[in-house]
């Protein structure tokens, strides 16, 4: 269970997936899009065709982290985290678990996925009836909180991370093709009672790991933020002071993470032309959007321009459609001119031809053609 110090330093976000055209998915692992959390790519994963246990097909559910993203070696977030499958006919129907408290796994480069592989029958799950499975879309949320109590020592930053008594009984970490015998609870990862995990190798402070690219300085007191984002946070924070009043009962680490999200997300709008919102951009801007949102900070103000920047994909595809266009116009011009340049040759051929014929004509006889060689006879 969370501790009343964790809950005050807690990074937490809910995703919602809806999958629709359930029955057609064939692949055995489906994942969910990205989500960020605590500046972790997250993603839910499914098996939606079951998995054989005790003879029985069971629908499997697994959080993962994103394993490509590039963090640094034997990075290390322990997260509470609960899976739900939604009755869209009857929320207190849903089905979530873990069901008993809040269980805390250790994600890290060796074991990014966790989860539960007897979740629920399948059968039950495509229960057309049950609410589960209704036009062929099924709901699944994953709900993530992740601590945060991090330590600066000399260069390095180190996440203390603290297990609690229940914890202290050690099992097998779980796989995504292992068998979980208690769907109501996940294996405990091996980790001593107190343990220094290293997140990152750094001059710098941050409570996720985030690459800071530059020199830090203080903002207003708060913590240690990138140089190049603090005037952008002062000038927001002058026109909406209730940035720095909603992170005023956080930890400093805490704070110091909130506000870099905020001047990443800043930046990124400053210093990005529209010409440069392609699918990668958004992608991007999406990733970096979800996870300021998870800082609670009352973004309504800046919502309609980050809504904006993505109205702008659609409007530099139409401009690349037009630029296309345009192309293949000057294209067909191109080979008009160059078609009838070619047809004025070929006018000025048939002339040249005619007269060759009229001259060959004169004094042509064609009756001739007819007439007999012969062969000297009288």
């Amino acid at each position: 269970m969370k501790s009343k110090e964790e809950e005050k330093d807690l990074i937490s976000g809910t995703f919602t997936w809806k999958i629709n055209d359930f029955s057609k998915l064939e692949d055995y692992k489906v994942y969910s899009q990205d989500f960020i959390i605590a500046g972790l790519k997250w993603r839910i994963i499914i098996n939606p065709k079951g998995n054989d246990v005790n003879l029985v097909k069971q629908f499997s559910a697994y959080l993962g982290v994103d394993a490509t993203s590039a963090w640094p070696s034997e990075w290390s977030r322990y997260a509470y985290f609960s899976l739900t499958v939604v009755n869209q006919f009857d929320s207190k129907k849903s089905i979530t678990r873990p069901l008993r408290g809040s269980i805390r796994q250790e994600f890290n480069e060796n074991q990014n996925e966790w989860g539960i592989k007897s979740f629920m029958r399948l059968s039950d799950l495509c229960d057309r009836r049950a609410g589960y499975l209704v036009n062929d879309l099924c709901i699944v949320e994953a709900k993530v909180d992740v601590p945060i109590k991090i330590e600066n020592q000399g260069n390095y930053i180190y996440a203390i991370v603290e297990s609690s008594k229940k914890e202290s009984k050690r099992k097998k970490p779980v796989n995504v093709n292992s068998v979980q015998s208690d769907p109501d609870s996940l294996a405990a990862s091996e980790a001593p009672d107190s343990e220094l995990a290293c997140i990152k190798p750094t001059h710098g402070r941050c409570a996720v790991p985030t690459i800071l690219t530059g020199e830090l300085t203080d903002f207003r007191g708060l913590g240690l933020i990138e140089k190049t984002f603090v005037p952008l946070l002062e000038e927001v924070c002058l026109w909406h002071p209730s940035l720095i009043e909603s992170q005023h009962n956080k930890t400093r680490m805490f704070t110091e993470c909130a506000f870099t999200a905020l001047g990443r997300l800043l930046h990124f709008l400053q210093t990005t032309k529209v010409k440069d919102m392609n699918q990668d951009a958004c992608g991007q801007l999406r990733l970096y959007w979800e996870e300021l949102e998870t800082f609670k900070f009352g973004l309504a103000w800046l919502e309609p321009q980050v809504q904006s920047a993505f109205d702008k994909k659609k409007f530099v595809e139409r401009a690349r459609r037009v630029k296309r266009l345009k192309e293949d116009v000057e294209c067909l011009e191109n080979e008009m001119v160059r078609r009838k340049a070619m047809l004025t040759v070929t006018e000025m051929d048939l002339e040249f031809a005619k007269k060759d014929l009229i001259k060959a004509e004169e004094g042509f006889n064609e009756l001739e053609l007819d007439s007999e060689l012969g062969y000297g006879r009288c």
